[in-house]
C-alpha cells in the first residue's frame, strides 16, 4: 500500500491553506511571546469556522483569499482530505497549548509548540504533511478503523 491521505473528492487551493498555516504559526508565536491565551483561542475558533464550513467568516481565511488575490499568487487545487486532516492535529494542538498554558506547564507548552510549529513548517515550506504520515502509520496498524 502507497503512502496515502484520506481523500474526500472535494479540492481546496494549496496556496491558501499555506497561508493560512503562515497565519496559524505567526499566532502561535505570537501567544510565546506574549503569554496571551485570547490569541489561542481566536486560533481555535478560526480553525472551527474554516473546519465545519464557514471559511466565509474565517479571518485568516479572508486574509489569505485578499493575499493571493493581490500578490496574484497561483491555484494549485488539491484534495481537501489531506487539508483538512491536518486542520483537525493543528486544532488539537492549539488546545494543547491553550491547557498547558492555563495549568502552568510551561515547558510541556514550549514543546508542543515546537512540535506544532516544525511540523506547520514544514508545510508551509515544503508542503510536506505530519499528519498524512500518522494517518498512514495508524491506518497500517488499524484498518478498519478508517473506512
Amino acid at each position: 500500500m502507497a503512502q496515502q491521505c484520506p481523500l474526500i473528492f472535494r479540492q481546496v487551493d494549496a496556496t491558501v491553506t499555506r497561508i493560512n498555516t503562515l497565519f496559524v504559526m505567526v499566532g502561535i508565536i505570537a501567544f510565546l511571546a506574549t503569554q496571551l491565551s485570547i490569541i489561542l483561542i481566536a486560533l481555535i475558533i478560526d480553525f472551527a469556522l474554516r473546519l465545519y464550513g464557514y471559511k466565509h467568516i474565517s479571518p485568516i481565511n479572508i486574509s489569505s483569499l485578499w493575499i493571493q488575490k493581490t500578490f496574484a499568487l497561483p491555484s494549485k487545487m488539491e484534495d481537501a482530505g489531506a487539508k483538512r486532516l491536518a486542520a483537525f492535529f493543528g486544532v488539537g494542538f492549539t488546545i494543547a497549548l491553550l491547557v498547558c498554558s492555563s495549568i502552568g506547564a510551561d515547558i510541556a507548552g514550549a514543546l508542543i509548540a515546537g512540535i506544532f510549529l516544525f511540523c506547520a513548517g514544514l508545510e508551509l515550506v515544503f508542503g510536506f504533511c505530519i499528519a498524512c504520515k500518522i494517518y498512514y502509520i495508524a491506518k497500517k496498524i488499524y484498518p478498519k478503523g478508517f473506512v
